[in-house]
Protein backbone atom coordinates (compact mmCIF):
# COMPACT_ATOMS: atom_id res chain seq x y z
CA UNK A 1 0.00 0.00 0.00
CA UNK A 2 1.43 3.35 -1.08
CA UNK A 3 2.13 5.68 1.88
CA UNK A 4 3.11 9.36 1.63
CA UNK A 5 4.03 11.57 4.56
CA UNK A 6 3.87 15.35 4.10
CA UNK A 7 5.65 17.35 6.77
CA UNK A 8 6.18 20.96 7.84
CA UNK A 9 2.90 22.13 6.33
CA UNK A 10 2.43 25.79 7.22
CA UNK A 11 -1.33 25.40 7.64
CA UNK A 12 -3.73 22.47 7.29
CA UNK A 13 -7.23 23.97 7.09
CA UNK A 14 -10.60 22.25 7.11
CA UNK A 15 -9.84 19.37 9.44
CA UNK A 16 -12.37 17.30 11.37
CA UNK A 17 -15.52 15.44 10.40
CA UNK A 18 -18.66 17.35 11.39
CA UNK A 19 -21.75 15.18 11.42
CA UNK A 20 -24.08 17.90 10.18
CA UNK A 21 -23.79 20.90 7.83
CA UNK A 22 -22.29 24.01 9.40
CA UNK A 23 -24.98 26.59 10.08
CA UNK A 24 -24.98 30.28 10.93
CA UNK A 25 -22.01 31.26 13.10
CA UNK A 26 -20.54 27.74 12.80
CA UNK A 27 -19.65 28.52 9.20
CA UNK A 28 -16.82 30.83 10.33
CA UNK A 29 -15.21 28.07 12.41
CA UNK A 30 -12.62 26.56 10.08
CA UNK A 31 -10.65 24.04 12.13
CA UNK A 32 -6.94 24.26 11.31
CA UNK A 33 -3.46 23.12 12.39
CA UNK A 34 -0.33 25.25 12.00
CA UNK A 35 3.00 23.54 11.30
CA UNK A 36 1.39 20.18 10.71
CA UNK A 37 1.86 16.87 8.96
CA UNK A 38 -0.40 14.67 6.89
CA UNK A 39 -0.16 10.97 6.06
CA UNK A 40 -1.92 9.52 3.02
CA UNK A 41 -2.22 5.77 2.69
CA UNK A 42 -3.99 3.82 -0.04
CA UNK A 43 -6.01 6.78 -1.30
CA UNK A 44 -7.19 7.80 2.17
CA UNK A 45 -6.05 10.18 4.88
CA UNK A 46 -4.61 7.99 7.63
CA UNK A 47 -3.26 10.64 9.98
CA UNK A 48 -3.16 14.40 10.48
CA UNK A 49 -1.46 16.24 13.32
CA UNK A 50 1.16 18.68 14.58
CA UNK A 51 4.83 18.36 13.65
CA UNK A 52 5.92 17.73 17.25
CA UNK A 53 3.87 14.54 17.20
CA UNK A 54 5.27 13.14 13.94
CA UNK A 55 7.21 9.93 14.67
CA UNK A 56 8.72 9.46 11.20
CA UNK A 57 10.48 11.42 8.49
CA UNK A 58 8.44 12.96 5.72
CA UNK A 59 8.32 14.85 2.45
CA UNK A 60 8.77 18.48 3.43
CA UNK A 61 6.42 20.76 1.51
CA UNK A 62 7.49 24.27 0.40
CA UNK A 63 7.37 26.96 3.06
CA UNK A 64 4.05 28.84 3.37
CA UNK A 65 2.05 26.02 1.76
CA UNK A 66 -1.58 25.61 2.85
CA UNK A 67 -3.32 22.25 2.48
CA UNK A 68 -7.10 22.29 2.05
CA UNK A 69 -9.73 19.69 1.29
CA UNK A 70 -10.54 19.66 -2.43
CA UNK A 71 -13.55 21.73 -3.42
CA UNK A 72 -16.98 20.06 -3.48
CA UNK A 73 -18.90 21.70 -6.32
CA UNK A 74 -22.49 20.66 -5.74
CA UNK A 75 -24.20 22.34 -8.72
CA UNK A 76 -22.95 22.11 -12.32
CA UNK A 77 -24.23 21.57 -15.86
CA UNK A 78 -20.85 20.68 -17.36
CA UNK A 79 -22.23 18.23 -19.93
CA UNK A 80 -23.08 20.43 -22.91
CA UNK A 81 -22.31 20.39 -26.61
CA UNK A 82 -21.36 23.98 -27.43
CA UNK A 83 -20.67 27.31 -25.78
CA UNK A 84 -23.11 30.24 -26.12
CA UNK A 85 -20.98 33.34 -26.48
CA UNK A 86 -23.35 34.76 -29.12
CA UNK A 87 -25.97 35.08 -26.38
CA UNK A 88 -23.30 36.67 -24.18
CA UNK A 89 -23.02 39.45 -26.77
CA UNK A 90 -26.83 39.71 -26.96
CA UNK A 91 -26.88 40.31 -23.20
CA UNK A 92 -24.23 43.01 -23.56
CA UNK A 93 -26.49 44.66 -26.12
CA UNK A 94 -29.34 44.64 -23.60
CA UNK A 95 -31.32 41.44 -24.11
CA UNK A 96 -32.57 39.85 -20.90
CA UNK A 97 -32.31 36.19 -19.88
CA UNK A 98 -36.09 35.83 -20.32
CA UNK A 99 -36.09 37.51 -23.76
CA UNK A 100 -33.33 35.22 -25.05
CA UNK A 101 -35.20 32.17 -23.74
CA UNK A 102 -38.49 33.30 -25.30
CA UNK A 103 -36.75 33.60 -28.68
CA UNK A 104 -35.59 29.98 -28.56
CA UNK A 105 -32.20 30.70 -27.02
CA UNK A 106 -30.87 29.77 -23.63
CA UNK A 107 -31.69 26.25 -22.48
CA UNK A 108 -33.55 25.48 -25.74
CA UNK A 109 -30.45 26.48 -27.72
CA UNK A 110 -28.33 24.02 -25.74
CA UNK A 111 -30.99 21.34 -26.24
CA UNK A 112 -30.73 21.69 -30.03
CA UNK A 113 -26.95 21.27 -29.81
CA UNK A 114 -27.28 18.17 -27.60
CA UNK A 115 -29.65 16.56 -30.10
CA UNK A 116 -27.09 17.03 -32.89
CA UNK A 117 -24.11 15.78 -30.85
CA UNK A 118 -23.11 12.13 -30.57
CA UNK A 119 -22.80 10.56 -27.14
CA UNK A 120 -19.09 9.87 -27.69
CA UNK A 121 -18.38 13.47 -28.66
CA UNK A 122 -20.41 14.73 -25.71
CA UNK A 123 -18.38 12.49 -23.41
CA UNK A 124 -15.07 13.79 -24.82
CA UNK A 125 -16.09 17.40 -24.25
CA UNK A 126 -17.36 16.68 -20.72
CA UNK A 127 -14.18 14.76 -19.86
CA UNK A 128 -12.03 17.75 -20.88
CA UNK A 129 -14.09 20.04 -18.64
CA UNK A 130 -13.96 17.54 -15.76
CA UNK A 131 -10.16 17.39 -15.94
CA UNK A 132 -9.98 21.19 -16.07
CA UNK A 133 -12.00 21.65 -12.89
CA UNK A 134 -9.97 18.92 -11.16
CA UNK A 135 -6.77 20.86 -11.90
CA UNK A 136 -8.45 23.86 -10.27
CA UNK A 137 -9.00 21.87 -7.09
CA UNK A 138 -12.43 20.25 -7.42
CA UNK A 139 -12.53 16.72 -6.02
CA UNK A 140 -16.29 16.09 -5.84
CA UNK A 141 -18.87 17.38 -8.29
CA UNK A 142 -22.58 17.14 -9.05
CA UNK A 143 -23.49 17.12 -12.76
CA UNK A 144 -27.01 17.69 -14.10
CA UNK A 145 -28.75 16.71 -17.28
CA UNK A 146 -31.36 19.17 -18.53
CA UNK A 147 -30.18 20.14 -22.01
CA UNK A 148 -31.80 17.09 -23.60
CA UNK A 149 -35.47 17.97 -23.02
CA UNK A 150 -36.50 14.74 -24.75
CA UNK A 151 -36.34 11.09 -23.79
CA UNK A 152 -33.36 10.52 -26.10
CA UNK A 153 -31.55 13.71 -25.15
CA UNK A 154 -31.89 13.34 -21.39
CA UNK A 155 -30.83 9.69 -21.46
CA UNK A 156 -27.84 10.60 -23.65
CA UNK A 157 -26.68 13.18 -21.12
CA UNK A 158 -27.17 10.90 -18.12
CA UNK A 159 -25.31 8.06 -19.85
CA UNK A 160 -22.42 10.44 -20.43
CA UNK A 161 -22.40 11.31 -16.72
CA UNK A 162 -22.41 7.60 -15.89
CA UNK A 163 -19.37 7.12 -18.12
CA UNK A 164 -17.63 10.03 -16.37
CA UNK A 165 -18.31 8.33 -13.04
CA UNK A 166 -16.83 5.07 -14.30
CA UNK A 167 -13.66 6.66 -15.69
CA UNK A 168 -12.90 9.37 -13.13
CA UNK A 169 -11.53 8.97 -9.61
CA UNK A 170 -13.41 12.09 -8.55
CA UNK A 171 -16.61 11.73 -6.57
CA UNK A 172 -19.40 12.43 -9.09
CA UNK A 173 -23.14 12.67 -8.39
CA UNK A 174 -25.72 12.72 -11.21
CA UNK A 175 -28.93 14.75 -11.21
CA UNK A 176 -31.83 14.32 -13.62
CA UNK A 177 -33.04 17.76 -14.71
CA UNK A 178 -35.53 16.92 -17.42
CA UNK A 179 -37.71 19.68 -15.93
CA UNK A 180 -35.27 22.40 -16.95
CA UNK A 181 -37.55 24.06 -19.52
CA UNK A 182 -40.55 23.18 -21.67
CA UNK A 183 -39.55 22.16 -25.21
CA UNK A 184 -41.12 24.33 -27.92
CA UNK A 185 -43.61 21.62 -28.87
CA UNK A 186 -44.85 21.44 -25.25
CA UNK A 187 -45.01 25.16 -24.43
CA UNK A 188 -48.80 25.06 -24.49
CA UNK A 189 -49.02 21.47 -23.24
CA UNK A 190 -47.27 21.29 -19.87
CA UNK A 191 -49.15 18.15 -18.94
CA UNK A 192 -47.83 16.37 -22.01
CA UNK A 193 -44.19 17.08 -21.16
CA UNK A 194 -44.62 16.24 -17.47
CA UNK A 195 -46.07 12.89 -18.61
CA UNK A 196 -42.96 12.37 -20.78
CA UNK A 197 -40.79 12.93 -17.70
CA UNK A 198 -42.83 10.73 -15.38
CA UNK A 199 -43.88 7.92 -17.70
CA UNK A 200 -41.01 7.67 -20.20
CA UNK A 201 -37.84 9.16 -18.70
CA UNK A 202 -37.93 8.19 -15.04
CA UNK A 203 -38.52 4.42 -15.54
CA UNK A 204 -35.48 4.09 -17.84
CA UNK A 205 -33.33 6.30 -15.61
CA UNK A 206 -34.18 4.09 -12.65
CA UNK A 207 -33.67 0.84 -14.56
CA UNK A 208 -30.19 1.90 -15.74
CA UNK A 209 -29.18 3.58 -12.46
CA UNK A 210 -28.48 6.86 -14.24
CA UNK A 211 -29.27 9.41 -11.53
CA UNK A 212 -28.81 10.08 -7.83
CA UNK A 213 -31.12 13.11 -7.64
CA UNK A 214 -33.95 14.91 -9.42
CA UNK A 215 -34.12 18.64 -10.12
CA UNK A 216 -36.58 21.13 -11.59
CA UNK A 217 -36.29 24.81 -12.56
CA UNK A 218 -39.04 26.37 -10.47
CA UNK A 219 -39.46 29.79 -12.01
CA UNK A 220 -41.96 32.08 -13.74
CA UNK A 221 -42.29 30.86 -17.32
CA UNK A 222 -40.77 27.48 -16.48
CA UNK A 223 -42.09 25.03 -13.84
CA UNK A 224 -44.54 26.09 -11.15
CA UNK A 225 -44.14 24.92 -7.54
CA UNK A 226 -47.05 22.53 -8.07
CA UNK A 227 -45.51 21.05 -11.23
CA UNK A 228 -42.17 20.71 -9.47
CA UNK A 229 -43.79 18.84 -6.58
CA UNK A 230 -45.46 16.38 -8.97
CA UNK A 231 -42.13 15.58 -10.58
CA UNK A 232 -40.37 15.25 -7.22
CA UNK A 233 -43.07 12.91 -5.96
CA UNK A 234 -42.80 10.72 -9.06
CA UNK A 235 -38.99 10.64 -8.84
CA UNK A 236 -39.22 9.78 -5.16
CA UNK A 237 -40.87 6.50 -6.13
CA UNK A 238 -37.50 5.56 -7.64
CA UNK A 239 -35.43 6.78 -4.70
CA UNK A 240 -34.34 10.09 -6.25
CA UNK A 241 -34.24 12.96 -3.75
CA UNK A 242 -34.63 16.57 -4.93
CA UNK A 243 -31.91 19.18 -5.46
CA UNK A 244 -33.82 22.15 -6.82
CA UNK A 245 -33.44 25.42 -8.75
CA UNK A 246 -35.51 28.00 -6.85
CA UNK A 247 -35.73 31.79 -6.47
CA UNK A 248 -33.28 32.69 -9.21
CA UNK A 249 -35.42 35.38 -10.83
CA UNK A 250 -38.62 35.45 -8.77
CA UNK A 251 -39.97 34.31 -5.41
CA UNK A 252 -42.98 32.17 -6.38
CA UNK A 253 -43.19 29.61 -3.57
CA UNK A 254 -40.33 27.37 -4.66
CA UNK A 255 -38.72 27.36 -1.21
CA UNK A 256 -41.90 26.20 0.53
CA UNK A 257 -42.45 23.53 -2.14
CA UNK A 258 -38.82 22.40 -1.93
CA UNK A 259 -39.01 22.06 1.83
CA UNK A 260 -42.25 20.11 1.46
CA UNK A 261 -40.50 17.78 -1.00
CA UNK A 262 -37.65 17.11 1.46
CA UNK A 263 -34.97 18.63 -0.78
CA UNK A 264 -31.31 17.92 -0.10
CA UNK A 265 -30.55 21.44 -1.28
CA UNK A 266 -32.27 24.54 -2.62
CA UNK A 267 -30.06 26.29 -5.15
CA UNK A 268 -29.65 29.81 -6.63
CA UNK A 269 -31.60 31.96 -4.13
CA UNK A 270 -30.70 35.28 -5.73
CA UNK A 271 -34.23 36.64 -5.16
CA UNK A 272 -35.33 36.28 -1.54
CA UNK A 273 -37.97 37.96 0.58
CA UNK A 274 -37.56 38.34 4.35
CA UNK A 275 -39.95 35.40 4.75
CA UNK A 276 -37.84 33.28 2.37
CA UNK A 277 -34.72 34.01 4.41
CA UNK A 278 -36.50 33.06 7.64
CA UNK A 279 -37.68 29.79 6.07
CA UNK A 280 -34.16 28.90 4.93
CA UNK A 281 -32.95 29.44 8.49
CA UNK A 282 -35.18 26.51 9.48
CA UNK A 283 -34.51 24.40 6.37
CA UNK A 284 -32.70 21.15 7.23
CA UNK A 285 -30.96 21.01 3.84
CA UNK A 286 -28.37 23.22 2.18
CA UNK A 287 -28.95 26.69 0.76
CA UNK A 288 -26.59 26.60 -2.22
CA UNK A 289 -25.41 29.97 -3.52
CA UNK A 290 -24.07 30.40 -7.06
CA UNK A 291 -22.29 33.77 -7.19
CA UNK A 292 -20.82 33.07 -10.63
CA UNK A 293 -24.28 33.05 -12.20
CA UNK A 294 -25.35 36.26 -10.47
CA UNK A 295 -22.08 37.91 -11.55
CA UNK A 296 -22.38 36.77 -15.18
CA UNK A 297 -26.05 37.81 -15.44
CA UNK A 298 -25.43 41.11 -13.60
CA UNK A 299 -27.99 40.21 -10.96
CA UNK A 300 -27.97 41.10 -7.29
CA UNK A 301 -25.91 38.61 -5.33
CA UNK A 302 -27.64 36.20 -2.95
CA UNK A 303 -27.87 37.81 0.51
CA UNK A 304 -25.28 35.58 2.19
CA UNK A 305 -24.93 37.63 5.36
CA UNK A 306 -28.68 37.66 5.99
CA UNK A 307 -28.81 33.90 5.40
CA UNK A 308 -25.94 33.30 7.81
CA UNK A 309 -27.66 35.51 10.39
CA UNK A 310 -30.85 33.46 9.94
CA UNK A 311 -28.87 30.27 10.76
CA UNK A 312 -29.06 28.83 7.23
CA UNK A 313 -26.59 26.15 6.11
CA UNK A 314 -24.85 27.70 3.09
CA UNK A 315 -22.96 25.86 0.36
CA UNK A 316 -21.07 27.46 -2.54
CA UNK A 317 -21.03 26.03 -6.06
CA UNK A 318 -20.19 27.21 -9.58
CA UNK A 319 -23.34 26.55 -11.66
CA UNK A 320 -20.85 25.80 -14.48
CA UNK A 321 -22.93 25.99 -17.68
CA UNK A 322 -22.73 27.55 -21.15
CA UNK A 323 -25.43 30.17 -20.65
CA UNK A 324 -25.15 31.83 -17.26
CA UNK A 325 -21.80 30.74 -15.76
CA UNK A 326 -19.19 29.45 -18.22
CA UNK A 327 -16.69 28.85 -15.42
CA UNK A 328 -16.11 25.80 -13.26
CA UNK A 329 -13.34 27.47 -11.25
CA UNK A 330 -14.18 27.28 -7.55
CA UNK A 331 -11.30 29.65 -6.74
CA UNK A 332 -13.24 32.35 -8.58
CA UNK A 333 -16.40 31.52 -6.61
CA UNK A 334 -14.45 31.85 -3.38
CA UNK A 335 -13.38 35.38 -4.34
CA UNK A 336 -16.88 36.38 -5.46
CA UNK A 337 -18.33 35.07 -2.21
CA UNK A 338 -15.96 37.19 -0.15
CA UNK A 339 -15.85 40.31 -2.32
CA UNK A 340 -19.47 40.50 -3.48
CA UNK A 341 -21.37 38.61 -0.74
CA UNK A 342 -19.18 39.68 2.21
CA UNK A 343 -18.51 36.15 3.39
CA UNK A 344 -15.43 35.69 5.55
CA UNK A 345 -12.70 33.56 3.94
CA UNK A 346 -13.32 30.83 6.53
CA UNK A 347 -17.06 30.88 5.79
CA UNK A 348 -16.48 30.66 2.05
CA UNK A 349 -14.02 27.77 2.36
CA UNK A 350 -16.37 25.79 4.61
CA UNK A 351 -19.25 26.48 2.21
CA UNK A 352 -17.14 25.32 -0.76
CA UNK A 353 -15.86 22.15 0.93
CA UNK A 354 -17.69 20.42 3.79
CA UNK A 355 -21.09 22.03 3.21
CA UNK A 356 -20.78 21.34 -0.51
CA UNK A 357 -20.12 17.72 0.41
CA UNK A 358 -23.29 17.65 2.51
CA UNK A 359 -25.18 19.11 -0.46
CA UNK A 360 -24.18 15.98 -2.40
CA UNK A 361 -24.47 13.59 0.56
CA UNK A 362 -20.78 12.67 0.30
CA UNK A 363 -19.58 14.28 3.54
CA UNK A 364 -18.71 10.87 5.03
CA UNK A 365 -15.83 10.61 2.56
CA UNK A 366 -15.19 14.13 1.19
CA UNK A 367 -15.17 17.80 2.13
CA UNK A 368 -12.74 17.86 5.04
CA UNK A 369 -9.39 16.49 6.17
CA UNK A 370 -10.02 13.67 8.57
CA UNK A 371 -8.78 10.14 9.15
CA UNK A 372 -10.52 7.68 6.82
CA UNK A 373 -11.71 10.27 4.31
CA UNK A 374 -10.63 10.24 0.68
CA UNK A 375 -7.29 11.96 0.09
CA UNK A 376 -8.75 14.68 -2.16
CA UNK A 377 -6.51 17.62 -1.31
CA UNK A 378 -5.32 21.02 -2.50
CA UNK A 379 -1.68 22.05 -1.94
CA UNK A 380 -1.38 25.79 -2.51
CA UNK A 381 1.52 27.75 -3.84
CA UNK A 382 3.33 29.69 -1.08
CA UNK A 383 0.82 32.26 0.20
CA UNK A 384 0.94 34.72 3.08
CA UNK A 385 -2.35 33.66 4.69
CA UNK A 386 -5.64 31.88 4.18
CA UNK A 387 -7.32 35.21 3.37
CA UNK A 388 -4.88 35.72 0.49
CA UNK A 389 -6.67 33.01 -1.52
CA UNK A 390 -9.91 34.97 -2.13
CA UNK A 391 -8.17 38.36 -1.81
CA UNK A 392 -5.84 37.94 -4.81
CA UNK A 393 -8.69 37.17 -7.19
CA UNK A 394 -7.96 35.93 -10.68
CA UNK A 395 -4.69 34.24 -9.76
CA UNK A 396 -4.25 30.48 -9.61
CA UNK A 397 -3.09 29.76 -6.06
CA UNK A 398 -2.97 25.99 -6.49
CA UNK A 399 0.34 24.19 -6.83
CA UNK A 400 -0.83 20.55 -6.78
CA UNK A 401 -4.13 18.71 -6.53
CA UNK A 402 -4.44 15.20 -5.11
CA UNK A 403 -7.40 13.01 -6.06
CA UNK A 404 -7.86 9.65 -4.37
CA UNK A 405 -4.31 9.72 -3.03
CA UNK A 406 -2.51 10.59 -6.31
CA UNK A 407 -1.45 13.94 -7.67
CA UNK A 408 -3.04 14.79 -11.02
Amino acid sequence: MNTRIFSHISLIAGIGAPGRPLRGKQLAQLQSISNGYLIVEGGEISEVGRMEDLKYGGEQVPESTIVLPAWCDSHTHLVFAESREAEFVQKIRGASYAEIAAAGGGILNSAKKIAACSEDRLFELAWQRLMAIAKNGTGAVEIKSGYGLSVEGELKMLRVIKRLKEKSRMHIRATFLGAHAYPIEYRENHEGYISEIIDKMLPVIAAEGLADYVDAFCETGFFSPEEMLRICEAAGQYGLRPKLHVNQLNSIGGIEAGMQAGAVSLDHLETLTDKDIELLGHFDGLSTLLPGAAFFLRMAMPPARKLIHSNAAIALATDFNPGSCPSGNMQTMLSLACIQMKMLPEEAINAATINGAFAMEVAASSGSISRGKKANLIFTKPVTSLAYLPYAFGDNHIDRVMIDGDFI
